[in-house]
């Protein structure tokens, strides 16, 4: 468990539909006025990072989406404190394009900007823009040289490159981002997702899952690391139901399910299926879940973070307990409930880290 903080982290509603395929209300809203206040709640709550999400194309109640860096840009306008990771997608989106949005974003913005780098997501999506669609792991093979790409771009001049999906020669790119370089994170849950996390990544997203399965993720992808001679520092995604009673807090969870969109949240399922199911140990982001997990799009409900604030709060400990350095939490109606985490849970497990630290130095 790192001794450090737990950070908080909110998924950006840039993509219309809520983080729920349900019919239930979402009071939510994909516009950027909703977000900037969003963003600007969430600053004042104590969040540390945003997420914004990278979709293509229409489907499973997601109609409309906006261009995660352009709307991630917009988002650090309207800030000063808050950091937002900004989703990029290797096929899409050229290293050296992305390194010259990122770079210029972050001297813009005091180093503000993060990337998240996305391996698979959508088949569909990419035969809709006419990008081939790799195998799994090739996808994390092409992501990886991605990110070293990145990373030679940010901090060399005159870098070479000879991969097997991209080449540099002798190139120079300026200004170079705010020191230090934008923050890398990345999702996955598969043999091939973790085994590149702990090579080139600085960050690890994986989804929604109890303690005792973050923790073998944790402790498989840290030695892989420590290996390395590195640290990866670990996200679990959760969708948080906080309430006044735990009662209250499962009605709501009840209701979304009831309410969920059959044929939405099957469809997505068998997109999802090119995901984990996909890799050759069966293992990845959605290999496991079940329908109603696929409600929330990470299983997000499978953190348990459904409860009164106080029940929440040891939740969260128990996932730091597991290995997570970071929540990234999804909401029914984000700006209200982003404001009342922030005043009735995030207190909460600072004051629990606080005592775990007197105990420690006690012992």
């Amino acid at each position: 468990m790192t001794t450090d903080p737990v950070k908080f982290a909110y998924w950006v509603p840039n993509v219309s539909g809520g983080l729920v395929i349900s019919n239930i209300e979402q009071r939510t809203s994909w516009d950027i006025d909703y977000n900037r206040k969003l963003a600007q709640i969430a600053e004042a709550a104590g969040f540390d990072y945003a997420l914004s999400q990278i979709r293509f194309t229409a489907g499973y109640g997601a109609d409309n989406q906006h261009e995660p860096v352009a709307f991630s840009h917009a988002l650090l306008a309207a800030t000063e404190k808050l950091k937002v990771i900004a989703a990029l997608l290797p096929g899409p989106w050229n290293p050296a394009v992305a390194a010259k949005q990122i770079a210029t974003i972050s001297q813009l913005t005091n180093g503000r900007i993060a990337i998240n780098v996305v391996s698979g997501w959508f088949r569909g999506e990419f035969y809709a823009i006419g990008e081939p669609w790799l195998d799994h792991d090739e996808r994390y093979r092409r992501s990886e040289e991605f990110i070293r790409a990145l990373r030679g771009i940010w901090g060399q001049d005159d870098f070479t490159f000879k991969g097997d999906f991209y080449r540099f020669n002798n190139y120079t790119m300026k200004p170079k981002p705010a020191d230090p370089q934008p923050e890398i994170f990345q999702g996955g849950s598969s043999r091939a997702a973790r085994d590149m996390a702990a090579r080139v990544s600085d960050w690890y997203f994986t989804n929604g899952n109890t303690p005792e399965g973050l923790a073998a993720q944790v402790d498989d992808i840290r030695g892989k690391a420590d290996a390395e001679g590195r640290r990866v520092k670990v996200g679990v995604n959760a969708f948080a139901i906080a309430r006044e009673t735990e009662a209250e807090a499962r009605e709501v969870l009840a209701e979304i399910i009831d309410n969920a969109n059959p044929d939405a949240v099957k469809g997505f399922a068998h997109e999802v299926k090119n995901a984990g199911k996909a890799s050759p140990e069966g293992e990845g982001n959605w290999a496991k879940s079940t329908l109603e997990d696929l409600v929330q799009y990470n299983d997000g409900f499978r953190s348990n973070l459904i409860g009164t604030p106080d029940q929440i709060a040891q939740r969260i400990i128990a996932l730091k307990d597991a290995g997570a350095d970071l929540i990234l939490l999804g909401f029914l109606h984000f700006q209200e409930e982003v404001e009342f985490f922030g005043k009735h849970v995030i207190p909460l497990v600072r004051q629990l880290e606080a005592a775990r630290e007197q105990q420690v130095a006690a012992e």
